[in-house]
């Protein structure tokens, strides 16, 4: 019995990386056949996905680093005195902690999103949330450390960097997720029709069937002689 291949066509890879996509990245159930949605999810392919304002918010937050280090540090030298031994530790460990975090904090962020690769960018995320943004309502909410009038001003301008940062962050994770599986999904189907493709190459056409006068193949490992071309299937 012949057995026929058929390449796959552009539109059904696109339109099969899409569904894949929105699985894994966004976890939409819409429709993809529409070559509005194919045109779109070929362009987010190949589009740079680094989020501008994101970037934006790293570049003055690291402007903003070294003026919020240094209050914090004065304010904390004016105080000291004041407070009980363990608020002492409490605020000099806080503030050791978030300088750490935050040089860190920013490198992976800087890196993450000009280069657009999702470790470091979720790094990034992770930092924020869970260290730079517990300590800053720690300094800002707890009265009896002593709050000053410039310590609150320069940590309430620090928490909002941290929160539009996190929001920020959360977009641009989701555009380069969502571009690395559609990336993925159409390189295996690269890898699929190139294997489909060379087994192709080992059919070898005998001649029309007389019912449908399609051509037809068989399969064969060895050099065949140029008068097999007149050879009908039956």
């Amino acid at each position: 019995m012949p057995v026929f291949y058929s390449p796959t066509s552009q539109n059904l890879r696109m339109g099969q990386a899409s569904r894949g996509g929105s699985v894994f990245s966004n976890n939409k159930t819409e429709d993809f056949n529409s070559d509005h949605n194919l045109e779109q999810e070929d362009t987010t392919v190949n589009e740079l996905v680094s989020h501008l304002p994101l970037q934006m918010l790293l570049y003055f937050n690291v402007v903003y680093f070294p003026c919020w280090g240094a209050s914090a540090v004065i304010m904390l030298d004016l105080k000291f005195y004041y407070l009980p031994g363990y608020y002492q530790g409490l605020l000099v460990t806080g503030i050791v902690l978030l300088t750490l975090c935050e040089i860190t904090r920013l490198y992976l962020g800087y890196i993450g999103n000009l280069k657009e690769t999702v470790p470091e960018l979720a790094g990034f995320w992770l930092i924020s949330f869970l260290f730079q943004f517990p300590i800053l309502l720690f300094l800002l909410t707890d009265q009896d450390i002593v709050i000053l009038p410039l310590e609150r001003a320069v940590h309430s301008i620090y928490l909002v960097f941290i929160l539009l940062e996190l929001l920020a962050g959360f977009f641009a994770l989701r555009a380069m997720t969502r571009k690395l599986s559609l990336q993925f999904h159409l390189r295996q189907f690269g890898e699929a029709e190139n294997r489909q493709h060379h087994n192709h190459h080992h059919l070898q056409p005998v001649g029309l069937t007389p019912a449908f006068g399609v051509p037809c193949y068989a399969r064969t490992v060895l050099p065949m002689p140029t008068h097999t071309n007149n050879v009908h299937c039956h």
